[in-house]
């Protein structure tokens, strides 16, 4: 009779059971050993195995996780994209690379992180990069420490102290602000789901240090106002940061410095093909203009006197943010996928995403509330909001019983029952349409009987738990 799937490795354990035998060890004792005093002489409570449990056991867990490999990932503002295995064999190549080589010997990694920084400045009309930022809140950190600096340098930062941020913008967005030193004002959306551009007006002045800005945003729409926002904080003697977490709708198409901001980073695990989303590491290229270029992170990739090198003299630097030069390996993935697609290849890839995202929205917007109805990019939101009864939980979870991923919900917080829906451009036209008929049904349930959609989900191992309980009470040991 087979274990359950829900049989832990300790539940499976068994007295004297062993996967494998490790010879005694024939070194001498060591003269430093620990004390008798200070040794615990317990025995670990680990659990005793066959080799055939631990393969059995972990196989038993990777079917029970749900991921891009296996099912749509439909998750907004993440772009849970299927990232090619040509790609990882690339990154394969350089995993021996030790970070300590001197640079003679590491000619080949710098020259890839050159060609690296070239591609991401043309990709978003910035001046500079650095590669070093593990990920993109750490990004944003980054970016806003450029700010600070620029700022200090000129002698204005005790006056500019002011950090303004859209109300739909991600939640890291503040709370990078105020890590580095900056007080968030918050900007309201407007109508069509942009920036309210009279408050930006009116909120804009002497103490303001700059603007946090998605394009397209939070929403999934894009910000037609975008100039005149430019011309507003830069009016006012501000600076426009840039949000990288959405450039998947405009790659090869628009790019952020030409419409005016000063310093961008970018989500290369997201963007530009690498698992994230549990399966990590990422990366957060930060990039800027010109101004703002003395004070990147230390080292930056230079190519000087016919080789490449790691230049540390920079009087203006506002020091290492990463250890070494960030996240190699997910660079290396980055590289291969940019070099695979080319520059036609990255605009197909971006429009074909936001194609995906309106046949998406068109096939659903009837059925649920759409509060923004206008044309979207990569993603956009719905609500339950029109469905008396029905939470944005209801469906998520009911999903789950389609054998998809569900949604972001209850994100952007200006939506009442959102859902950010994402379908990616790796999806096929079938893919999409299983999920809109998923979706359809669990509305057309809900309207019969909204009390029904409480059940789900059904069938995964655990149901729904008591969330409230769950957080207040948390049980992670058992």
């Amino acid at each position: 009779m087979s274990r359950s799937v829900l049989e832990t490795c300790f539940e499976m354990s068994r007295p004297g059971r062993r996967g494998a035998d490790v010879p005694a060890c024939e070194a001498p004792p060591c003269p430093y050993a620990i004390p008798q005093g200070m040794r615990d002489e317990t025995p670990l409570a680990l659990p005793e195995l066959s080799e055939v449990d631990v393969v059995r056991h972990y196989t038993a867990l990777s079917r029970r996780n749900h991921g891009v490999d296996n099912g749509f990932y439909p998750l907004g503002s993440c772009t849970m994209k299927y990232n090619p295995r040509m790609n990882e064999q690339a990154a394969s190549y350089f995993a021996k690379l030790h970070p300590l080589l001197s640079q003679k010997d590491m000619q080949g990694a710098l020259h890839l992180c050159y060609d690296l920084q070239n591609a991401l400045c043309e990709i978003t009309g910035m001046d500079a990069m650095t590669l070093q930022p593990a990920a993109g809140a750490h990004g944003e950190l980054t970016g806003l420490l450029l700010i600070r600096a620029y700022f200090q340098k000129r002698g204005e930062l005790a006056q500019r102290r002011k950090m303004l941020v859209p109300d739909s913008a991600h939640g890291t967005n503040p709370a990078s602000a105020a890590m580095a030193g900056f007080t968030v004002a918050v900007v309201p959306s407007a109508p069509d789901g942009g920036v309210d551009l009279e408050a930006l007006r009116a909120m804009a002045g002497p103490d303001t240090a700059g603007l946090m800005l998605t394009n397209p945003n939070t929403l999934g729409l894009f910000e037609r106002n975008i100039e005149a926002v430019a011309e507003i904080v830069h009016g006012a003697g501000g600076l426009l940061y840039y949000d990288g977490a959405n450039l998947n709708a405009v790659m090869g198409i628009s790019r952020p410095g030409d419409m005016g901001f000063d310093v961008v980073h970018l989500n290369l695990h997201k963007s530009f093909s690498t698992p994230h989303g549990g399966g990590g590491p990422g990366a957060g290229p930060v990039g800027c203009k010109q101004a703002l270029a003395p004070f990147l992170p230390r080292p930056t990739v230079t190519y000087e006197g016919g080789r490449y090198t790691l230049k540390m003299d920079l009087p203006d630097t506002i020091g290492k943010v990463r250890a070494f030069y960030g996240n190699f390996g997910v660079c290396v993935k980055a590289m291969a996928y940019l070099l695979k697609l080319g520059c036609d290849g990255l605009r197909q890839a971006s429009e074909t995403a936001v194609l995906n995202a309106n046949y998406v929205m068109a096939r659903l917007k009837h059925a649920y509330r759409v509060d923004f109805d206008r044309p979207c990019m990569h993603e956009f939101v719905l609500s339950t909001a029109n469905i008396h009864g029905l939470t944005a939980t209801d469906v998520a979870k009911g999903i789950i019983d389609h054998g998809m991923h569900p949604p972001t919900v209850y994100f952007p917080l200006i939506v009442h029952e959102a859902m950010m829906i994402e379908p990616t451009e790796t999806e096929g036209k079938e893919t999409l349409d299983a999920f809109c008929d998923a979706m359809l049904a669990l509305a057309a349930e809900a309207r019969e009987d909204v009390a029904a959609l409480s059940r789900y989900p059904v069938t995964t191992p655990c149901g729904r738990p008591d969330q409230t309980l769950a957080a207040r009470k948390p049980k992670v040991r058992d």
